[in-house]
């Protein structure tokens, strides 16, 4: 079992930076500080949610409104 170090990482127990390595045992990917005792398994192959936006939401039904549009001809006002 070969131990990678996570570059930029930080502990979410003690909040050293550089002190968390990843490894795999038994299939499950594992993570830990090498500073405290944190360590935990990561589920691997979980998709994130896709975060909701303007472009990907359903329309409403009030975005149907229609209102008319009156087009003035400058020279008729006078």
């Amino acid at each position: 079992m070969s131990k990678r170090f996570i570059a930029g990482a930080v502990c979410p127990r003690c909040g050293e930076m550089d002190r968390l390595v990843s490894y795999e045992q038994d299939g499950q990917s594992i993570r830990e500080c090498v500073s405290c005792d944190f360590s935990e398994w990561l589920v691997a192959n979980v998709a994130p949610n896709e975060i909701e936006t303007r472009v990907n939401q359903m329309p409403s039904e009030e975005s149907d409104d229609v209102s008319a549009v009156k087009i003035l001809d400058p020279k008729s006002l006078n």
